[in-house]
């Protein structure tokens, strides 16, 4: 077994039995796996999506407003379903936008707080083998596609759905100040893909959310069981769990990390640039003011996340209707940053592409000797095809509600489209008219 950290005891891990069958499989790369039946149906005449994957490994779908998302998919045994070739059409434009050339979980880092166990889950366990299958209920509305999973055996375990995520938009177009008096308003669906894989007491859900204005979501939902090993936690690293104070279930963290190959509009090679806002008070009577600065980012850079910073990647390929680049914007959800392991220091980094990275810790694929955390690869080399890594930390300190099942706990980012389209991709006709300065 690959190990990188020193002061393991995974007893934890081995007392699910699975740790055989680790050893003998982790070093497999990616194993494919065809859909039990035909992906959600698409708007007919759609123009053909920029990827060449056949159509068992194809998911596409239109949503509200006329979006259509398309994308590849395959799994690999280590970090379960990876995303290929996503891209995104709106209404209005007349051939798909290519955006994700991969998108995929790339670590889920458990360090318990005692010093004496500390996982890799993708990479030190069975993760990608134990591939969960799902129940119809699991999957309403959607399609459940079989996967193959190299010593696991054919698994239904990937699900494609609809799920509706409330109002895409709402505008009061009043009249008192000379609009028409209508109301614009919409709800919105999103795409869903998810799995779920088992490491040891804990399942994994892994999600990404594709919504009809363009962004892209992913979370990642730990639940299942605290391990029945770990009550053994002392004052200030456990919880009480149960009756009285006897068993105190170890506090812990999951450093959860996410790899993202851009390929905006066909090409991979972005650019990246970080903004920073300053705001200064007023000395005297007045507001105050704030100013944002943009700071190319041309070298590989670990990046940590401070108020009113943030991060986009820029297309050097193509721009949209109003002659502007088009980029997303990374949108990190609510971390918990775990300072223990220089690889989980970070909130963000920017590597150039080596394609043996694919783990942020505890890499496999790599040859002897190479460094094996993405930490490692930050070292300032130039960024002409840049990596993008998330790093999301959630501290799990354990309730009585963990018992039992434990609820699911999210940890997640969002790629909000910037400048990806001219206006808004779901403007109702009557208001496509309005881009730039409002009529008056």
């Amino acid at each position: 077994m690959h190990v990188s950290h020193g002061n393991r005891l995974p007893r934890a891990r081995r007392a699910a039995g699975t740790a055989l069958a680790v050893s003998a499989l982790l070093g497999a790369a990616i194993t494919a796996a065809g859909p039990a039946a035909a992906a959600p149906k698409a708007a007919p005449r759609a123009p053909a999506a920029p990827a060449d994957c056949s159509a068992a490994y194809k998911i596409e779908q239109t949503l509200d407003g006329g979006t259509t998302w398309r994308m590849c998919w395959h799994y690999n045994t280590n970090s379960g379903v990876i995303l290929d070739k996503i891209s995104y059409q709106p209404k209005g434009e007349p051939k798909p936008i290519p955006v994700l050339t991969s998108a995929r979980l790339a670590q889920i880092h458990v360090p318990y707080d005692d010093g004496q166990n500390e996982y890799d889950d993708v990479t030190g366990t069975d993760f990608g083998i134990r591939l969960q299958k799902l129940k119809a209920s699991e999957c309403p509305g959607g399609t459940i596609k079989t996967v193959k999973v190299r010593g696991g055996g054919n698994v239904p375990g990937l699900c494609t759905t609809t799920r509706a995520r409330g109002h895409a938009y709402r505008l009061n177009n009043d009249a008192s100040t000379g609009g028409t008096g209508k109301v614009y308003t919409a709800q919105g669906k999103d795409l869903l893909v998810y799995s779920v894989n088992k490491a040891s007491w804990y399942e994994y859900i892994t999600e990404w959310r594709f919504s009809s204005d363009g962004t892209i979501t992913s979370n990642v939902g730990a639940t299942g069981s605290l391990s029945p090993y770990d009550f053994d936690g002392g004052d200030g690293r456990g919880w009480p769990i149960g009756k009285g104070d006897q068993a105190k279930a170890e506090s812990h963290s999951h450093n959860v990390f996410w790899r993202l190959n851009f390929g905006l509009d066909g090409s991979p090679k972005a650019k990246v640039e970080q903004y920073d806002s300053k705001v200064t008070p007023p000395s005297g009577p007045g507001s105050p003011k704030t100013k944002t600065t943009r700071t190319p980012v041309t070298k590989e850079l670990m990046g940590d996340r401070e108020d009113m910073r943030w991060w986009r990647v820029v297309s050097t390929a193509g721009k949209n209707k109003d002659g502007h680049p088009r980029s997303y914007e990374i949108v990190p959800g609510a971390s918990q940053k775990h300072s223990g392991r220089p690889f989980s220091k970070h909130d963000v980094y920017f590597t150039q592409y080596k394609k043996c990275e694919q783990y942020a810790s505890n890499n496999l694929g790599c040859p002897d000797g190479y460094p094996d955390s993405v930490d490692k690869w930050s070292n300032g080399e130039t960024l002409k095809h840049p990596i993008t890594w998330v790093n999301i930390g959630f501290h799990h300190i354990a309730r009585d509600e963990d018992q039992q099942p434990m609820p699911v706990h999210w940890q997640g980012f969002s790629l909000a489209p910037r400048d990806v389209t001219a206006m808004n991709p779901l403007t109702p006709q009557d208001l496509s008219g309005v881009n730039g300065v409002p009529r008056t």
